[in-house]
């Protein structure tokens, strides 16, 4: 959410940012519409004022026998009683066109995110790792994946497309690959693990963003609430409508949960395997933090990402989201990409973004300075530690065996009772 005062005394620099976005200016327009609004409060004020003081006077005048003056001050508290209730309709429709408009317009960029239309405009930040070379052919995961425990039929078949049941050696990999990332950020990170709700209100979707604009990318129940996208969603609104000490800041949260998206806008793409489904499990990083904390909490999220990766062995890159590439509540975006040898391609498996004050001021979450009276609104920022999934695909590809089998990076061994080797059945 967007602050009018800001727009108001800044407009070129919001109507800046907007065309780095490939948005039309609309600070004058949101500018007139908050003006007219704020002319309606006066007016209401003012005439409410005017009432009350009538009102008085009536009992004052009687008192005299002025009986004209009374009836002329009853009339005019007439004519106000039935004047008010219109200006304040309109005051409220005025209002809540406002917000509507100022709800459905993305984050500014931060100056130093790249423009660009779309997802070739990205920026290379760095590169990590070596891709593995093999005296075979290197097959993709929807290949290797089945005699594992990738059983994409049967997901098929239960639920459509985009399902998968994981069993056998998959699903121990998925559950061991989950438990890692939990413990690395947990006990070298000092993120706080959590379980968090996977059905929530509208209002908790609309405080980071997905809602009302995209709401055709996620489920909704029939009793009206939501499944979450991104525990994103549950872990940064933890905070909303309330107003934190400053001291303690920043709050670092972890949740490893089941993920639900629609893919609305992914028709025709990563159709086959386990890269895009409507039910996915991730392990999310939320800070909430103070505005001086943000720059460099941004980069110490991308940093713990990348912590796993590099602990499995995983050659990746990081880039910087170009604007046309960025998410709606973002200001700017790190994406890591993970090497795919059967693929033969890098491929997206985290991204970690900072919002500002972007969803605070949509969840009304603030906190207030040591030794001051006045709150201001926290920052928050979210990354992915990683996408379970992609991680499994990730691992399968890069530790591939020409036999079939998948070696085991060694950090895992441990959740999988010291098993080096993924066997394919027979």
């Amino acid at each position: 959410m967007h602050d009018i005062r800001f727009i108001r005394e800044n407009p070129a620099a919001f109507d800046a940012g907007l065309a780095k976005r490939g948005l039309e200016p609309q600070a004058e327009t949101l500018a007139a519409l908050d003006e007219k609004r704020r002319a309606l409060i006066t007016e209401l004020q003012t005439g409410q004022a005017r009432r009350n003081e009538a009102s008085k006077a009536i009992g004052a005048a009687k008192a005299q026998k002025d009986e004209a003056g009374a009836a002329a001050l009853m009339a005019e508290v007439a004519t106000l009683k039935e004047r008010l209730p219109a200006l304040e309709a309109e005051e409220k429709a005025l209002g809540e066109e406002l917000d509507g408009r100022l709800a459905a317009i993305p984050n500014l960029p931060l100056a130093d995110v790249p423009e660009g239309a779309d997802e070739d405009d990205n920026a290379l930040v760095h590169t990590r790792g070596t891709p593995p070379t093999f005296a075979f052919e290197a097959r993709e995961h929807d290949a290797i994946g089945p005699a594992l425990g990738l059983d994409f039929e049967t997901g098929a078949l239960l639920s459509g497309s985009r399902f998968t049941f994981v069993r056998g050696a998959a699903a121990r990999l998925h559950r061991a690959l989950g438990q890692f990332m939990l413990d690395t950020l947990t006990r070298e990170h000092g993120y706080e693990e959590t379980v968090v709700p996977l059905l929530v209100r509208g209002e908790t979707m609309f405080g980071t963003g997905q809602l009302p604009k995209f709401a055709e990318d996620s489920f909704q129940t029939s009793d009206g609430r939501w499944l979450i996208p991104t525990s994103e969603v549950s872990l940064t609104n933890s905070v909303r409508e309330q107003i934190l000490s400053g001291e303690a800041l920043p709050l670092r949260f972890t949740a490893l949960s089941p993920c639900f998206r629609s893919e609305a806008g992914s028709a025709g793409r990563d159709t086959r395997g386990y890269i895009r489904q409507h039910q996915f499990e991730k392990v999310e990083m939320v800070s909430i933090t103070t505005p001086d904390q943000s720059e460099a909490e941004h980069e110490r999220m991308t940093a713990c990402a990348e912590d796993i990766l590099e602990k499995l062995g995983l050659a990746f890159r990081r880039m910087k989201l170009c604007t046309g590439d960025m998410g709606f509540s973002a200001a700017r975006t790190y994406d890591l990409e993970v090497w795919l040898p059967g693929q033969a391609r890098y491929r997206e498996i985290s991204s970690c973004s900072t919002c500002t004050d972007f969803q605070a001021r949509r969840m009304n979450a603030r906190y207030r300075p040591e030794g001051e009276k006045a709150t201001r609104f926290v920052h928050t920022l979210n990354g992915s530690g990683l996408a379970v999934g992609r991680t499994l695909v990730a691992v399968v590809e890069n530790y591939q065996q020409e036999d079939g089998s998948v070696a085991v990076p060694a950090v895992l061994q441990p959740y999988l009772g010291g098993l080096n080797r993924l066997e394919p059945r027979a």
